[in-house]
């Protein structure tokens, strides 16, 4: 399959696809695997969840909000869906929130996933709900504690349309080398404004001018040892007034 340019592709609609090494899918448009070819559900766990401070942070919460800047496979949302089934209360409510340009097909989503076992009742569930032609903003009781709600199209004008108040965010845009808008100044700026006060961000990105951006944003950053011998990955919390940024 050829490199297929992703301007040319249109918000909101699926992209092509490779499959390397059986079922890991690979972006045509963008040059790049979707998940960490070590062992993606490992490193939501570690960027993701860990980044977030979660679960121990939603403990207690009538009401946690996650946002995710790429949906994807739906990876990260079937691994912090399981993890959220093993920690939660009763009375507790998530809502996941994630921000996605080319939404995939259901049946390339239950490919995906299919990798992981520990997740096999979650692929299950999402790709039964998932709608034969995602548009617009998907959204998916998905048991009685969670919703999910994919919104298609680009990010910015999607995090710019949002209600405020994310807990917690899972900055997983394909790499800044890549997929610069994902990245941008003016998106990580919404990405804080969004955010509730204390609110958290997770990436494992770490290249020079992501950290500035998140910096420039408003958020308080810092580095830590990235997932799989990568040297580092970026983490913070939405600064207070007279907080150091780094």
């Amino acid at each position: 399959m050829t490199d297929v340019n992703p301007d040319q592709i249109g918000a909101g609609a699926p992209q092509p696809l490779e499959w390397r090494d059986g079922d890991m899918p690979y972006s045509t448009a963008f040059g790049d695997h979707f998940y960490c070819q070590t062992d993606g559900r490992l490193e939501c766990g570690h960027v993701f969840l860990a980044g977030n401070g979660l679960p121990e942070r939603w403990n207690g919460r009538q009401e946690f909000m996650i946002g995710e800047l790429g949906f994807g496979t739906g990876l990260n949302f079937a691994e912090t869906w399981r993890q959220w089934k093993l920690h939660r209360a009763g009375g507790q409510h998530l809502h996941f929130i994630s921000f996605e340009l080319h939404p995939m097909r259901g049946e390339e989503i239950g490919r995906a996933l299919s990798h992981w076992p520990e997740i096999d009742s979650e692929r299950e569930a999402l790709t039964a709900a998932w709608p034969q032609t995602p548009a617009g903003t998907v959204s998916l009781d998905l048991d009685p504690q969670t919703r999910l709600s994919v919104v298609c199209g680009r990010a910015l004008d999607g995090v710019a349309a949002a209600k405020p108040g994310f807990d917690a965010w899972y900055l997983d845009g394909f790499a800044p080398s890549r997929n610069g808008d994902m990245w941008s100044e003016e998106l990580m700026r919404l990405v804080c404004e969004k955010s509730a006060a204390g609110g958290t961000f997770a990436t494992y990105a770490a290249a020079g001018f992501v950290r500035r951006n998140l910096i420039a944003a408003g958020f308080a950053v810092e580095r830590r040892q990235g997932f799989a011998g990568k040297r580092e990955m970026l983490c913070g919390i939405k600064a207070s007034p007279g907080q150091r940024a780094d």
